[in-house]
């Protein structure tokens, strides 16, 4: 018996439950990008840590979701369902930002304070990653014979609004002063208003597991179509064996190092790159969030009409290819170079997502859709923590901040140009296996 469809109106105010806790979630992750000069050098905070620790503290974010826990937490999404995982990595998400926020004001010594905020960003960043999949198999699940992608890309705009918000909001909340040494108060401002969205995303995660409990009372029980078999853990092999899961796996991961790493070090490589103030940079770099809430779900849009997923992502990787070159070799000091590189990198941050993931879906059979997206994001937190923490150590080895600023450019440049490779493969792996339809519109 095939299972009724939710109604429309309930399947956009379930989307508007989704994505507060993920903007919570972008929020937090990003605080100090757009202040992250103040860690160049440790006397500047009462807090003490350097630039290489503050990248180690970023590269928190991906500990435990490579070391096995993203991937065995997807498996358990798949078993128990997206309440019960996704309520559990909800709170720990909270409970890793919380405990971030005691470190940076409990007044420890530079080594243990940033020890213990290693811990929580840990835990913060093994919970954001399964809330976000629980969040991605969700609107699969209530739009899968609608605009997914549509969906997918107002879920991903709105959340890197939480991004925005973050680049924007970090330089007013802790203001530019030469010379001042910024109190713990001061520099954990960010991470209070960071928490407080995460509470009411909280409460509006518990509002779609009713709706969501719900609508599988109408529809039927939680999980696979009648007939299909349950998940089972040698599963995982299968999807291993994949290969448009790697597809989607390598260029995830170099799309978005090349870009999330970037923003955790927008400020120290901006800055001196185009001689502007902390505030300015903050604004520049939050084009890129404000680009996607405006492109993301019409590109999502285009690829339910039109299909052609795999030429988006293609075009995505080229347009990052060309940001990340002017970022690197743009003439010295003419911001409007930088403004450029912020629109290109605007639009490929828009193409890629919206393309990508809908397509995971299509490769794969609902039953492992948790575990797969788990798997995805695995690889892309491999490279994550690879990359930050390499970002750090050339930012404080270099000793000038230009001379830094444009090798780190040129690790992002490198990554872009693999991207754009893989995209190719993919692009030729779609024409080899049209029965996938990748690319397919997605609406009927």
């Amino acid at each position: 018996m095939e299972r009724t469809a939710p109604r429309k109106s309930a399947c956009w105010i379930a989307l508007a439950c989704l994505v507060v806790p993920m903007f919570a979630s972008y929020f937090f992750d990003d605080m100090f990008s757009t202040i992250s000069y103040l860690f160049e050098d440790p006397a500047r905070t009462q807090l003490g840590w350097d630039a290489a620790g503050y990248g180690l503290y970023a590269s928190g974010y991906s500990v435990l979701c490579v070391f096995g826990g993203l991937v065995l937490c997807g498996m358990l999404l798949d078993r128990w369902g997206v309440r019960i995982t996704g309520s559990i990595f909800v709170g720990m998400m909270a409970a890793g930002a919380a405990t971030v926020l005691y470190a940076i004001t409990a007044g420890f010594a530079p080594e243990r304070s940033l020890r213990l905020a290693y811990v929580g960003c840990m835990f913060f960043g093994l919970g954001s990653e399964i809330a976000g999949t629980a969040v991605t198999r969700s609107i699969a699940r209530w739009f899968r014979h609608g605009p997914m992608a549509l969906a997918m890309g107002l879920q991903l705009a709105i959340a890197r609004l939480g991004t925005a918000l973050a680049l924007v909001a970090a330089p007013r909340l802790v203001v530019e002063n030469a010379g001042h040494v910024y109190s713990l108060s001061e520099t954990a401002r960010p991470a209070v208003f960071g928490l407080g969205l995460m509470a009411a995303g909280i409460l509006l995660w518990g509002l779609f597991v009713a709706m969501d409990a719900r609508r599988d009372r109408q529809v039927g029980q939680e999980g696979a179509a009648a007939g299909e078999e349950p998940f089972r853990f040698a599963d995982v092999l299968g999807i291993l064996r994949n290969p448009n899961f790697w597809l989607v796996s390598v260029l995830c991961v170099l799309f978005y190092s090349s870009i999330i790493a970037f923003k955790k070090f927008a400020g120290a490589i901006l800055i001196p790159r185009f001689a502007i103030p902390a505030e300015t940079a903050g604004w520049m770099v939050s084009m890129l969030p404000f680009a996607t809430v405006v492109f993301a779900p019409l590109f999502g849009l285009l690829v339910d009409r039109f299909g052609r997923g795999t030429r988006w992502m293609l075009l995505g990787s080229l347009l990052a290819l060309l940001a990340h070159l002017l970022l690197a070799f743009a003439p010295q000091g003419v911001p409007a170079f930088g403004y450029l590189a912020m629109v290109l990198l605007g639009f490929g941050y828009s193409l890629v997502p919206a393309a990508l993931w809908p397509s995971v879906p299509k490769i794969v059979p609902d039953k492992v859709l948790g575990t797969t997206f788990a798997l995805v994001y695995w690889v892309q937190n491999l490279g994550l923590l690879s990359f930050k923490m390499i970002a750090g150590k050339i930012l404080g080895r270099t000793g000038e901040a230009l001379q830094g600023a444009v090798s780190v450019e040129l690790m992002f440049t490198g990554l872009c140009v693999a991207a754009v490779l893989t995209a190719l493969l993919f692009v030729r792996s779609s024409r080899r296996h049209p029965e996938l339809e990748l690319d397919t519109p997605n609406r009927q």
